[in-house]
C-alpha cells in the first residue's frame, strides 16, 4: 500500500492550494495547478492550435494531464453482452524533464470487464522514465506493465490491446471503420461558459473489435464496436465545477453521438458534444443544444447516482431513453467514478457507455 499512498499524495499535490470545501479527487486533478514559477507552468490549451496526425496520437508531456481511453460493447457467440474499458492516464507533477526515477510523469491505468451480473476491475500505477510505463509514436505502443496497446505503424489502428489481471484478461484486435472526429472547434473543446477552460479532444468512434475475453478462467470469443477517446489539458475544469456526465453512443442509423455536461455549484450545467459519421462529417453540439435529464436514481456503493436518463437534442431530432447494463459500476479507484455499458431506445436504437464523475 505504501507506493499507492505516495503516488496518491503526489497526484494530490497537483491541485495546489487546499480546497475550501470537499472536492472529488477526479475533479481536483483536472483543475489548474497553481505555481509561482513561470518556468514550471504547464502549457495552455488555446483555440489557435491545429491538431496534427500522427504526431498528436503521441504524448504531450508539457500538459498536466492526458488519457488514452477505449470503451467497447461486445457480444459472445451465445449473445451474452460485455462491456470493456481500458484507460491509460499520464499525470505530470511538474514541467521538468528529469530522467529515470526523477521523472515527473506518473502513469495510471484502469481495466474493467462488465457482464450483466458481474464486474472485474483493476488499477495500476507506474512512474515514467524507468521503462515500466510509457508511450512511443513509431511504432505506436502504449504500455504499463503487461497492459499494452500496440500497432505496427505510427497510427493506433489497426492495433492490438491486451491486458491481464488476476481473474480477467482481454486480447482484442481493433480496426477503424471511419475518420477521426475532432470535437468542439477542430479539436479545441471548451468546458466552461466564461472561463478559458478547455482540452484538446478527438475520438475514433467507429471501431470494430474482435478477440477473446477471459473471466474466472473461462474464455469467450467476442466481437462488437468500440470508441476511442484522446484528450489532454492543463486546466480542464474551473473551481466552480463539480464533475461531469458523459455519454458515447453508436446509433442504429450509422452515426455516433457524444453528449456531455459539466455540472456546476450553481446547478447550471455546461453542455457540449457532437454527432458524427464514418465519412468524417461532424456536427458540433454547443452549450444549450443538449438536454440531459435524470429520470431515476439508484444507490450503489454508498452513492446515489442517476441510472436512467433522457437525452434530448432537438436540432438533431434525437430523443433517447438511456438504460444501463449493470447499476453496480462505481469503480473504487484512486480517482473513483461510475462507468459502464448502456443501451438507448427512442428516436434511435443503440449501445454505448456512460461515465459519471464528481458524485
Amino acid at each position: 500500500m505504501g507506493k499507492y499512498l505516495v503516488l496518491f499524495l503526489l497526484l494530490m499535490g497537483l491541485v495546489g492550494c487546499e480546497p475550501t470545501e470537499p472536492v472529488a479527487p477526479t475533479v481536483s486533478v483536472l483543475t489548474e495547478a497553481k505555481t509561482d514559477d513561470a518556468d514550471q507552468a504547464f502549457e495552455k490549451v488555446t483555440p489557435d492550435r491545429q491538431l496534427i496526425f500522427p504526431d498528436d496520437h503521441g504524448e504531450h508531456p508539457t500538459f498536466k494531464t492526458e488519457w488514452w481511453y477505449l470503451t467497447a460493447n461486445l457480444t459472445d457467440d451465445n449473445g451474452n453482452e460485455y462491456g470493456l474499458q481500458w484507460t491509460q492516464f499520464r499525470i505530470a507533477t511538474s514541467k521538468s524533464d528529469n530522467p529515470g526515477w526523477g521523472s515527473p510523469q506518473i502513469y495510471m491505468a484502469h481495466a474493467v470487464i462488465t457482464t450483466e451480473n458481474s464486474n472485474q476491475s483493476a488499477e495500476r500505477f507506474a512512474r515514467g522514465g524507468i521503462g515500466q510505463a510509457g508511450m512511443t509514436n513509431s511504432p505506436y505502443r502504449i504500455w504499463l506493465d503487461n497492459w499494452v496497446w500496440e500497432a505496427e505503424g505510427d497510427n493506433p489502428f489497426p492495433g492490438k490491446l491486451h491486458f491481464a489481471d488476476e481473474a480477467m484478461a482481454a486480447e482484442l484486435n481493433i480496426t477503424n471503420q471511419g475518420e477521426l472526429i475532432l470535437h468542439g472547434d477542430d479539436g479545441y473543446s471548451q468546458k466552461h461558459p466564461a472561463e478559458p477552460r478547455a482540452s484538446y479532444y478527438y475520438s475514433a468512434p467507429f471501431l470494430s473489435v474482435d478477440g477473446k475475453l477471459t473471466l474466472n478462467g473461462e474464455s469467450f470469443k467476442v466481437s462488437g464496436t468500440a470508441w476511442y477517446d484522446r484528450e489532454w489539458s492543463s486546466s480542464m475544469l474551473a473551481n466552480d465545477q463539480q464533475g461531469w456526465d458523459w455519454f458515447s453512443i453508436r446509433l442504429d442509423d450509422g452515426s455516433a453521438l457524444m453528449a456531455a455536461q459539466i455540472r456546476a455549484k450553481d446547478n447550471k450545467a455546461y453542455t457540449f458534444g457532437s454527432r458524427s459519421w464514418p465519412n468524417g462529417k461532424v456536427i458540433p453540439l454547443k452549450n444549450g443544444e443538449i438536454y440531459l435529464t435524470p429520470l431515476s436514481y439508484s444507490t450503489t456503493s454508498g452513492k446515489t447516482l442517476p441510472m436512467k436518463w433522457r437525452v434530448d437534442i432537438p436540432s438533431q431530432e434525437i430523443r433517447l431513453s438511456v438504460g444501463v447494463l449493470r447499476k453496480e459500476q462505481w469503480l473504487p479507484f484512486t480517482f473513483p467514478y461510475w462507468e459502464g455499458p448502456i443501451s438507448v431506445t427512442g428516436s434511435h436504437q443503440g449501445r454505448g457507455f456512460m461515465e459519471l464523475t464528481g458524485y
